[in-house]
């Protein structure tokens, strides 16, 4: 019975159990996030009562501004103003009578009409007719307006505040003289009291109030109990802003009558004051559900992780060089029989670790032992065929000087290889330096040397003769096949933080893309490809091959080539400042 129990305790069983109880509660908890839908609905339905106050106050507007051109068009198209202006437009004399009999008209129009304050007629030069003075239409209106007036042939113009009166809005329209072919007239002037455009709240007594703008049809503001700057809410087009550090839900509805726009930014808080205690129980319930599926969680990955845990921790052990085995533990099914075939591995492992790894670095290390001993004939090759040339031009002295440098050169190739396989960079550059002076005696005053190498880089350690084999390269296949002079670059400059880029540069006759190509094939693939007619193509192929032992661990390692005819050719590769050894 013992045994038939120790086979259920499983890990499957394990987590099927501790996620079926986490699932109920989880269900309670998304049970009481459903209020979240409720609160959603509360906000959405004072959207819509926002939105059918900006209706009402529009639609309120619209009212008052259809009452007021009604109000005008019945004085522009009265008998008695249509004659005086008709006298006026014919040039006849307009008595005192006739103006006074008109007044009597205009008033009982103003006193029916909600919201006007007065009517002004004016003739069409101008000059005002009622009320009974002399006063310039100019000095009420910029002459803008009345242009305006004029392209609407009689229709309502509104003006906005009133320069003179703060507290009165100006309309305007043209009147036209239906007796003469609807020919301008004069034109008529409302005045209105700005009370009647105001919105219910015309002061912010607390943050649940509203911002209440009217715009014209130019978005310019015709009242406002918002202060600020508006231009910044008008362009944004979005349905929020914020202002003086609060969010506003901004209302928008405009009017096909008027041409006018309401606007109504409410505070988003008044929006959600009743959503807070809805708010706060999901909260309540989010912290209960949140610590109870943490103890619950802690307890499960508890149980199962601490015998992986104390595998992983074994296993990760294999670096030191061996696979140590893991102490048997009491846990579950599946654990205790990936510790049992973790531990079998081990044993059959750990004979061979041996014999695999120990073989994989011996054949490396003799691999490189083969590259260096490849390049050095080569290199020697090269320096004796340069001594060659300088015999048959160079005097004894100058000779001296060249057997010298080459005793130095030939002393820093021939070195141990297990004392010596790395070395500075300033070590390296000081071979190139040789290198290159020996190289004079072939090519003479042709060959330019330029070596580049920052302070801080000089004590880098690299693989010895990395460089001069591109350098040698370089002089013969660059300064080898050009007429004139040839300049050899080397340097050495800052790739990133952790590398740095070794660049060997030569401005001969470069090469195609097609030759281009076919070096790089070659050099990836290990066979020899004459260069320009000469060679080999040995050094390119033995330099990557050796970066890539020599750096094996660091893969950005790569040897890039770049050529154009008759500007030269570039070698450069990027090594770790660290070093890979």
């Amino acid at each position: 019975m013992f045994s038939q129990l120790r086979k259920w305790n499983t890990l499957r069983n394990q987590i099927l159990f501790i996620f079926i109880l986490v699932m109920v509660i989880v269900l309670l908890i998304v049970s009481l996030t459903t209020l979240n839908q409720v609160s959603s609905l509360l906000k959405n339905n004072a959207e819509k009562q926002i939105q059918q106050v900006a209706i009402e106050a529009n639609g309120r507007f619209e009212s008052l501004y259809e009452q007021i051109n009604m109000a005008s068009k019945l004085v522009i198209t009265n008998t008695g103003v249509q004659e005086l202006l008709t006298k006026q437009f014919d040039g006849k004399e307009i008595t005192f009578h006739d103006r006074q009999k008109l007044m009597t008209f205009t008033n009982i129009i103003t006193a029916n009409s909600d919201g006007v304050f007065s009517f002004q007629l004016f003739a069409n030069n101008q000059n005002r007719l009622l009320p009974l003075d002399e006063e310039n239409l100019l000095n009420r209106i910029d002459k803008s307006w009345i242009d305006q007036a004029d392209k609407a042939k009689g229709r309502l113009v509104w003006v906005g505040q009133d320069p003179n009166d703060k507290n009165i809005f100006l309309a305007l329209r043209r009147v036209n003289l239906m007796e003469r072919q609807y020919h301008n007239g004069g034109y008529l002037l409302i005045s209105i009291y700005r009370e009647h455009f105001q919105f219910t709240n015309k002061d912010l007594t607390d943050e649940t109030n509203q911002y209440s703008i009217l715009l014209n049809y130019d978005n310019q503001p015709i009242v406002s109990n918002f202060h600020g700057d508006i231009s910044a809410i008008i362009n944004s087009g979005q349905s929020s802003v914020q202002l003086n550090e609060k969010d506003y839900m901004v209302t928008k509805q405009s009017s096909k009558t008027t041409g006018w726009t309401v606007l109504l930014l409410t505070p988003v808080s008044a929006l959600t004051d009743g959503i807070t205690g809805i708010r706060t129980g999901i909260i309540l319930s989010g912290i209960a559900g949140l610590i109870i599926f943490t103890i619950s969680s802690f307890f499960l990955s508890t149980v199962i992780t601490s015998p992986i845990v104390k595998l992983t921790k074994t296993m990760q052990r294999a670096g030191d060089g061996s696979l140590p085995s893991n102490p048997s533990t009491t846990s579950v099914y599946e654990v205790n029989e990936l510790n049992s075939t973790y531990n079998q591995l081990v044993k059959e492992t750990n004979h061979l670790i041996q014999m695999v790894y120990q073989k994989e670095i011996l054949r490396n290390r003799s691999e490189l032992k083969a590259l260096q001993a490849q390049i050095n004939p080569h290199f020697l090759f090269n320096t004796l065929s340069a001594l060659h040339w300088s015999l048959e031009e160079k005097n004894e002295e100058e000779l001296s000087e060249r057997v010298l440098a080459m005793s130095d050169l030939f002393r820093y190739t021939i070195t141990k290889e297990t004392d010596d396989e790395w070395v500075f960079i300033k070590d390296e550059m000081k071979h190139i330096e040789d290198y290159m002076d020996i190289m004079e005696m072939r090519f003479g005053d042709r060959l330019l040397c330029r070596i580049d190498v920052p302070q801080e880089y000089q004590f880098v350690r690299i693989p010895k003769l990395i460089i001069q084999p591109l350098v040698e390269n370089a002089i013969l296949h660059g300064a080898g096949n050009k007429l004139g002079q040839c300049q050899i670059s080397v340097a050495v400059e800052k790739a990133d933080e952790q590398t740095i880029m070794i660049s060997v540069k030569d401005d001969g006759p470069g090469m195609d893309e097609e030759k281009l190509n076919s070096i790089l094939k070659a050099m990836k693939t290990g066979e020899t490809l004459p260069l320009n007619g000469s060679g080999k193509g040995m050094a390119i192929s033995n330099v990557y091959k050796r970066l890539k032992l020599y750096y094996q661990e660091y893969r950005d390692t790569e040897l890039s080539i770049t050529s154009e005819i008759q500007k030269g050719t570039q070698i450069s590769f990027v090594i770790p400042i660290d070093g890979g050894e």
